[in-house]
């Protein structure tokens, strides 16, 4: 439905385009060829020929096009300053408007007309239009070159931190160009306060990307879209992971109880991980220990692991923790005795005789990827191999969970599985062919951390940016220190400030 609108308002757009050529005296025949469009349209507004270069170079292309739209309506006499905002967010019906209007008339070149009678400016014009193009331009550079992030949970501590905010390149692995460009500008996918969704669905373009300036690496740390956040619950319930709530719930209890909401690609929730596995890769986890290709995998420094502590001799001197940088949480160690360390924080730690320490090792659960009864835990998972676009898989009741939501959700596909084998687009199938590349994500906080293990691969299409570095750092996200729930219903109270050992430090310098 999408195509069909986007479709009718090109072909509207060209219908006016059409209608203003002719009364410009130029043959209307010249709007619908492209190429010649663009370059009838600069002589007539009067801009210079190497603007057509400039159309065709990455960003700033929008930037000419926007340009190249008011300067047309200013040929035909529209100087004010909502003549203009419609010329840009609306052309598809302004454009026509004037086009099919008997008495709109062409006047000259806009660039030769601005010269002879300058507008006039109010200082309320001057402002306002200041501040559209400085939204306008906020808004292309964060869809397109560079985006401010920030970090909410804490599932990639000690390396990045509840608080840390970080910038993200977006040009690194290519721009991706919107799918929903109907969009509240300069916010994600709700309104703050008001809290609805921040799009319009009524258009959605196909997924493309810009050339990327360079490849995703093993572990590297990246931004991507929430591959399972294609549907989104919202009701009295901590979690809004739907699919998750669903296994445990099921379809009918889910519709009764929450606000379902499905949400296109480019506007599902941003989070942040670990790339541990790209294209090809066998991923295995024995033990707690992930190992890669057969090989144990390279360790980040931050990386964490939940331990059973017992304070049996009261708290540990203030000075070690100090220099460990751990927050001694008293009250949650008497009620849960759990606590999330660094193997350096574990060695130090376990040589003071006040504490009894006990490695925690997860049990199977039917919350493990890929959720088909396996016997999987988060510490001992796999082996799975990561697919690789063009590659071919052989597909049976015994792997296709692995590869359900790839065929199905991921790459379009109609996916039966029945008594009478599988069938995929209405035939019988004992194959697939993966039609883009995928990733396997993980916390390095890997206890507290949902990632691969929980939701499974993560496609191309859904990577974001490449984080650059922290540019601001919170403690425990808050400028000021102040009394929290936390996990056991206590309140404890939290630090708070300005983190500043962690200002302007490189959002990937935590590797070994």
């Amino acid at each position: 439905m999408s195509y069909i609108i986007s479709i009718i308002l090109l072909l509207v757009f060209g219908a006016g385009l059409y209608k203003m050529f002719e009364k410009a005296g130029e043959a209307g025949w010249k709007a619908i060829v492209p190429g010649l469009n663009v370059y009838t349209w600069i002589q007539l507004t009067g801009r210079p020929i190497w603007w057509l270069f400039l159309l065709i170079v990455p960003i700033v292309g929008i930037f000419i096009f926007a340009y190249m739209l008011i300067d047309m309506v200013k040929s035909f006499g529209k100087f004010g300053f909502w003549q203009h905002a419609l010329a840009i967010i609306v052309p598809f019906f302004y454009y026509p408007f004037i086009g099919f209007q008997e008495e709109e008339k062409y006047l000259g070149k806009a660039v030769e007309i601005s010269k002879e009678n300058p507008i006039k400016k109010s200082a309320i014009r001057e402002w306002s239009e200041a501040i559209i193009f400085a939204v306008f331009a906020a808004t292309f550079i964060r869809m397109f070159l560079i985006e401010a992030y920030t970090i909410p949970t804490p599932s990639m501590e000690n390396s990045l931190l509840v608080g840390d905010f970080l910038f993200v390149s977006k040009l690194s692995y290519g721009s991706r160009m919107p799918i929903t460009p109907i969009q509240f500008p300069l916010v994600h996918n709700k309104i703050p306060r008001i809290g609805s969704e921040s799009y319009s669905k009524a258009v959605q373009w196909k997924y493309r990307r810009l050339p990327a300036l360079r490849e995703l690496k093993r572990y590297d740390p990246v931004v991507f879209n929430f591959p399972e956040g294609d549907t989104v619950a919202f009701g009295n319930h901590p979690s809004t992971h739907y699919y998750g709530l669903m296994r445990q719930y099921g379809r009918e209890q889910m519709k009764r109880n929450f606000d379902i909401v499905v949400r296109p690609l480019d506007k599902r929730d941003n989070y942040i991980k670990r790339c541990v596995g790209i294209p090809g890769d066998i991923i295995e986890v024995k033990d707690r220990q992930l190992h890669v290709n057969g090989e144990l995998a390279r360790k980040p420094k931050g990386l964490q692991y939940s331990y059973q502590v017992n304070a049996t001799g009261g708290k540990p001197d203030q000075a070690l923790l100090d220099k460990l940088d751990i927050e001694w949480d008293a009250e949650r160690l008497n009620n849960r005795g759990i606590m999330y360390l660094t193997d350096e924080q574990y060695e130090a730690l376990s040589k003071d005789s006040s504490l009894k320490i006990k490695t925690l090792v997860n049990d199977p659960s039917p919350n493990v990827f890929p959720h088909d009864g396996r016997g999987w835990s988060m510490d001992n998972f796999g082996p799975v191999t990561i697919p690789k676009k063009g590659e071919t898989v052989s597909i049976g009741p015994k792997n296709i969970a692995l590869y359900r939501r790839i065929i199905k959700d991921y790459e379009g596909n109609d996916l039966q599985i029945g008594a009478g084998g599988i069938q995929i687009n209405g035939k019988p199938a004992t194959s697939y062919t993966f039609q883009q590349d995928y990733y396997w994500m993980m916390g390095d906080n890997r206890h507290n951390s949902e990632d691969s293990r929980v939701w499974g691969f993560v496609p191309e299409d859904h990577l974001v940016g490449k984080p650059l570095f922290i540019w601001m750092s919170l403690k425990n996200g808050q400028l000021f220190a102040k009394k929290v729930q936390n996990a056991d219903g206590a309140l404890v109270k939290q630090k708070g400030g300005v983190n500043w050992k962690r200002i302007f430090s490189g959002a990937n310098d935590m590797t070994e």
